[in-house]
């Protein structure tokens, strides 16, 4: 029996919902700080719904993981978040703010690249003995940043931690059967099953290694305003200033190599605001959450922008309660669905039509073979829909009936989405199938994902996705038989037999392979129906470069990385 695997798309639809949520808490301390941006800034407003006139062109959009490397040192750096995070302890409040600020902060038992690989990091070495075990060395001569010696001991407590049910990466330990310390510099990690992602989720959250002392001594203000960090990364925590800022400063004892730019100040600001702030140089640059703002922002003097791999698309995602709950129906919608349109119109051009639910960042390894499966799917998710496409469409429909009422689509009022609403309204109606909008405030939106109860009457919900891993693996169990994002009822024995073998395959090249047999079943069966991969969007000063472009910035240390684009 296979398990749902866990912490997939829906750790970070969770997470997304609770940065929504924070964003609302937050508002009149984020208008403060947005208001002292702007003063800063010296303008008015700007619309981020400008897309800075002609698209781009999404077929020639380049991705590249990494920016050129700085040449010198740079004092001081402001950044840009578009949310104050709740919480620095990403145990109980693991949000995308509090995520990239702390990856300079915090280390992880193993590192993601930025070319969306994954290495041994704190521990210095990883052997399997055999296909459930797992033994990690812990880096000799690293301190935290009390400079206390990190030891094996601290590792253990550490992940014991993460396990723990009330923990945010709990569900990572879920095939766990038992972690123990064997030897001064070990630590011993012993499965239930083969675990193939387990390593994946260590360059992750579940990955931090915590100082347990300064844990204990916070308690219940641990990652509050006020406390220490409790990590050993290349910075540390100098200030956070609720309401305000958060300041980040280089750490003189780091084992390795110390970080270009010495001090960070972090401030928050969402749409016109950050869009201002970086227009007129109050800010040196931001990782780009939405699209839009990057669009907005494209052809804006003294900026450059750089996009790289992300594992994020834009989906389809249906509902069994009427219209879609055929499959017949769902293949015919992928067939006639403008994935073009819906980029230049909806993004500026800053996604890629795309084939498969998840983007290409998920690729971490074998990258040949995913590239050339997700092309192989253009047939049944093509970028602009032929005639051919259309006559096919129409006739999966009349075989199987056309649905008596309209299938309604459920949406936000977000440019995006309501572009991608309207083309797939479009599409259906393109086939005979009857179709209409239901537009709910953001809010209430983020309530489709988690209550069943609110999406009892739409048949298809606009949404956005994205996994930590940097394997499909982590995504492709939302299609399995008893999974919660299972919306439509998909069931398909084979398909929860191949997922569950692909879990437990350790070697990257079978698993690949049985990876995108998995992606070609689930896209067939049009379970989730893609729309468009999503790039990471870095937006920077013309005159810095080095932060890494892909999705690696939220687990990667990027601000060490951060300088002057001349030498001088």
């Amino acid at each position: 029996m296979t398990r749902t695997h866990r912490t997939t798309g829906t750790e970070h639809r969770r997470r997304r919902a609770a940065d929504a949520r924070s964003r609302n808490r937050r508002a009149a301390g984020a208008a403060l700080t947005a208001t002292a941006l702007l003063a800063a800034a010296g303008c008015a407003g700007a619309d981020t719904s400008a897309l800075g006139g002609k698209p781009a062109d999404a077929a020639k959009l380049k991705l590249s993981p990494t920016t050129a490397p700085a040449r010198g040192q740079l004092d001081r750096a402001d950044w840009l978040l578009e949310d104050e995070p709740d919480s620095l302890d990403l145990d109980t409040q693991g949000t995308s703010a509090g995520r990239v600020v702390l990856t300079n902060v915090c280390e992880r038992l193993y590192q993601l690249r930025p070319d969306m690989s994954v290495k041994p990091f704190l521990a210095e070495k990883a052997r399997t003995p055999d296909s459930r075990t797992l033994v990690l060395t812990v880096r000799d001569g690293v301190t935290f940043h009390d400079g206390s010696k990190l030891t094996a001991a601290d590792v253990l407590w550490s992940l014991q931690r993460h396990a723990d049910p009330d923990m945010e990466q709990a569900d990572e330990f879920g095939n766990v059967m038992k972690m123990e310390r064997t030897g001064p510099r070990d630590i011993t990690v012993r499965f239930k099953r083969p675990d193939a992602l387990f390593t994946k989720a260590l360059a992750g959250d579940a990955g931090i290694v915590w100082n347990p002392r300064q844990v204990k001594a916070a308690g219940k203000e641990f990652g509050t305003p006020g406390q220490g960090d409790a990590c050993s990364g290349p910075y540390r925590l100098k200030s956070w200033k609720s309401g305000d800022s958060i300041g980040i400063e280089a750490y003189e004892g780091y084992w390795g190599k110390q970080p270009l730019t010495r001090r960070v100040d972090f401030r928050w600001a969402s749409d016109s605001a950050l869009v201002n702030a970086l227009k007129t140089g109050a800010a040196d640059g931001a990782y780009a959450e939405s699209p839009n703002t990057a669009a907005a922002l494209r052809t804006t003097k003294g900026l450059k922008q750089y996009y790289g791999p992300s594992t994020a698309s834009l989906v389809l995602i249906p509902t069994a309660r009427g219209g879609l709950k055929d499959p017949a129906i769902r293949r015919a919608l992928s067939l006639a669905l403008d994935r073009k349109g819906i980029a230049n119109s909806g993004y500026g051009g800053l996604v890629q039509p795309w084939a498969a639910p998840v983007g290409a960042g998920a690729w971490g390894y074998e990258k040949q073979h995913f590239a050339a499966a997700q092309r192989k799917l253009a047939s049944v998710a093509p970028v602009s829909p032929t005639a051919d496409d259309i006559a096919e469409a129409r006739k999966l429909v009349k075989e199987a009936g056309a649905p008596g009422d309209p299938v309604v689509i459920g949406t936000d009022s977000s440019q995006g989405r309501t572009v991608v609403a309207n083309a797939t309204r479009a599409a259906l109606q393109r086939i005979g199938v009857k179709a209409q909008i239901k537009t709910v405030p953001p809010a209430q939106f983020e309530e489709f994902y988690s209550d069943p109860g609110a999406r009892a009457d739409i048949d298809a919900l606009v949404g956005d996705w994205y996994i930590s891993k940097s394997d499909p693996m982590g995504f492709y169990d939302n299609g399995l038989s008893d999974s919660s994002n299972n919306w439509v009822g998909f069931k398909d024995a084979t398909y929860d037999r191949l997922v569950g073998r692909a879990l437990g395959t350790l070697d990257d090249k079978r698993r690949a392979r049985l990876a995108t047999d998995i992606q070609r079943r689930f896209v067939a069966a049009a379970v989730w129906i893609p729309v468009a991969q999503v790039p990471t969007a870095l937006v920077l000063s013309d005159k810095l470069t080095g932060p890494p472009a892909s999705q690696a910035y939220l687990y990667y240390p990027w601000a060490a990385q951060l300088g002057p684009r001349k030498a001088g």
